[in-house]
């Protein structure tokens, strides 16, 4: 295959638009928390980006990408180190069907490893150890991610190669099992396992800062037309209409969460704005190039009112999911994948595809799952009975930027400026009354 410069500039322009996500979510996610933790909030989005950026190459890639293991990972020292991965034979770069160097391809998969494991931290702001976050973020990526990667785009059980090919391909296009699934589950996971912050229920907690909240939103927005019009691996026609789909579906949530929040509590807020970005993007990402746009704008505005309504179910069950990892990753990522059943153009029940995609939709939503939910509850129940999870109480009352990192974000504001104030994405309007009834 010969090199087309076009594709790869395409490809290494989208790699660096999903690295910017990462520090996009660094904002989000600070700016919810309350100001006493907001460092620790975003160093375990940077944590987790250099720490993955480092073990993608050395095994990462070869377990999503190597050679089978039965159907579950690639074989980690196949490509140890990206071994044979760069160079044929000849010493020249090894080139992809696309016309694009595979190291191109590496880089543009890593920045995904990265930004799933970054999403899980939001489920467990302002009371957790950083210490223990980079072990878990490590054994996470490499016994959850890199699976999950192999078998839905390397060739394992949930691709069009496993079990449920035989009833229609899966489609994921750039990431609801993989990514959103995935982490949201083990967002869930991990807010039961190291519990509810102090006075979760009880005490107001609120963004500290909803500028750097609306900030992260838009970065994660931009960032995301490489996730997606990127996962088309070249600059094509399928990219353009992924591009498209992934603006309308966005904000068609947008409205969507928008309108829950005015029928509900009589104000459209900024909060919700964002939040509704996030779901929108969530949703649309298996999507982006099986739906058309007028699909699009249907699954993004379903998930807006989905995520809307599901942020505030913590309350009423009791888990502190701190920034709504579960309400938005979780929800909207299982609206988006199962939604495809649906609105897929070729394949979807209301195109007259027939059900068989719907129900390979679900199968494959299920599998990821169970799968994520046993591997994270091992991983995260072994942190806690050797490192431990949380910060000590009084350090969680009184500041985990300062005790953690040495730092406060705030200094010419003064220690605590905020300190009463903490995050979370479920509706501005009624996160203070829903909390003081929880």
């Amino acid at each position: 295959m010969e090199l087309d410069t076009g594709a790869t500039a395409w490809m290494l322009i989208s790699a660096s638009l999903v690295l910017l996500m990462t520090p996009g979510l660094a904002l989000f996610y600070g700016g919810m928390t309350r100001s006493k933790s907001v460092l620790n909030m975003m160093m375990m989005s940077f944590g987790a980006m250099a720490l993955i950026g480092v073990i993608y190459v050395l095994w990462g890639w070869s377990m999503s990408y190597g050679s089978d293991v039965a159907g579950i990972l690639g074989n980690p020292f196949d490509q140890f180190g990206l071994s044979g991965t760069i160079y044929d034979e000849a010493g020249e770069f090894v080139i992809d069907d696309y016309g694009v160097p595979a190291v191109v391809g590496v880089a543009f998969q890593s920045t995904f490893a990265i930004i799933t494991t970054a999403l899980i931290s939001g489920a467990i702001a302002d009371r957790t150890k950083f210490s223990t976050w980079m072990v878990f973020a490590g054994l996470w990526a490499t016994l959850s991610y890199f699976p999950m990667s192999h078998m839905v785009w390397g060739g394992g059980l949930l691709s069009a190669d496993g079990p449920f090919g035989g009833i229609a391909a899966p489609i994921d296009f750039a990431g609801g099992t993989v990514v959103h699934i995935n982490a949201g589950i083990a967002g869930l996971v991990l807010a039961l396992v190291v519990g509810r912050r102090k006075g979760f229920g009880k005490v107001p907690m609120r963004p500290h800062s909803l500028p750097l909240v609306m900030l992260g939103a838009a970065l994660l927005w931009f960032g995301w037309f490489g996730f997606n019009a990127g996962s088309a691996f070249t600059a094509d026609g399928v990219a353009g209409l992924a591009w498209v789909n992934t603006t309308t579906a966005t904000a068609a949530a947008v409205l969507g969460w928008l309108l829950v929040e005015k029928l509900r509590d009589g104000h459209a807020t900024s909060l919700g704005a964002a939040s509704g970005v996030v779901a929108g993007l969530v949703a649309i990402t298996p999507a982006a190039g099986a739906l058309d746009p007028v699909g699009s704008i249907a699954l993004g505005a379903v998930a807006g009112a989905l995520s809307a309504l599901a942020v505030g179910l913590k309350f009423k069950l009791g888990y502190d999911d701190s920034l709504d990892v579960v309400g938005v990753h979780l929800v909207s990522g299982l609206w988006g994948t199962v939604g495809i059943g649906f609105l897929a153009t070729e394949t979807g029940l209301l195109y007259g595809g027939g059900a068989n995609q719907l129900v390979v939709q679900v199968l494959i939503a299920v599998v990821a799952m169970v799968y994520s939910g046993v591997v994270t509850a091992v991983i995260a129940v072994a942190l806690k009975a050797t490192m431990g999870w949380r910060v000590a109480e009084d350090v969680e009352v009184g500041g985990i930027d300062q005790a953690e990192h040495g730092e406060s974000a705030y200094e010419a504001l003064g220690a605590g400026r905020f300190s009463s104030d903490a995050g979370t994405t479920a509706p501005a309007a009624t996160r203070t009354t829903t909390e003081a009834k929880a």
